[in-house]
């Protein structure tokens, strides 16, 4: 059984980090991490601006300086970006000061106060240190496109049946999760924009 969703005592136990937002306004938040990407960037945009739909897209600072163009697409068509370090780096694997570094080069590219880590994974000292410049993202509902054991369908069931009201929901502007994402993805929109939500940035 795959965890969509975050387990509450993760949340408790880090409540400096940002989970879902609160409920009552009738909104939910994608996001999108890992690009941006020449191919699969603008198609997701395509997609979010037949919903009038916005996101909040999480780069990799090492991404946006290849693709310069599609990272100001995004901005110009009104989505939100985030830090997703520079070279989309393990936290639990690196150390803090290199990993502070990273962060910090992908901020020269990416302005942005958001941080996503890479993985979700993020030590305690890095939490403490980062804090104080960014707001750490993280998510309640993961979709596992990006997951080759998980078929577009699945996909989209987890998020249909995992989504409520203020839901932070991960999905990737990157090849591999591409099948599983571009299927998923209009079908999401259209089940609850037909529910009344709206999807709005971070």
């Amino acid at each position: 059984m795959k965890a969509v969703t975050v387990p509450a005592f993760l949340r408790i136990f880090y409540p400096s980090l940002l989970w879902q937002k609160p409920a009552g306004e009738h909104r939910m938040y994608l996001t999108f991490d890992d690009g941006p990407h020449p191919e699969l960037t603008p198609q997701v945009l395509d997609v979010l601006d037949e919903y009038h739909a916005k996101a909040t897209f999480f780069c990799v600072g090492d991404n946006v300086q290849r693709y310069p163009e599609v990272y100001q697409q995004l901005l110009r068509r009104g989505h939100k970006t985030g830090n997703h370090t520079f070279n989309h780096l393990n936290g639990w694997r690196t150390p803090l000061n290199l990993y502070y570094e990273n962060v910090n080069a992908c901020r020269e590219v990416v302005d942005s106060d958001l941080l996503r880590p890479p993985y979700g994974r993020i030590t305690p000292s890095q939490i403490q240190t980062l804090k104080k410049e960014y707001q750490i993202i993280m998510w309640s509902v993961l979709s596992y496109d990006f997951d080759s054991e998980t078929s577009p369908e699945q996909c989209l069931d987890y998020v249909i049946n995992s989504a409520e009201d203020g839901a932070v929901i991960v999905f990737h502007d990157s090849p591999k999760s591409a099948a599983n994402m571009l299927y998923a993805l209009p079908k999401v929109l259209k089940h609850f924009t037909g529910q009344g939500f709206s999807f709005e940035t971070l």
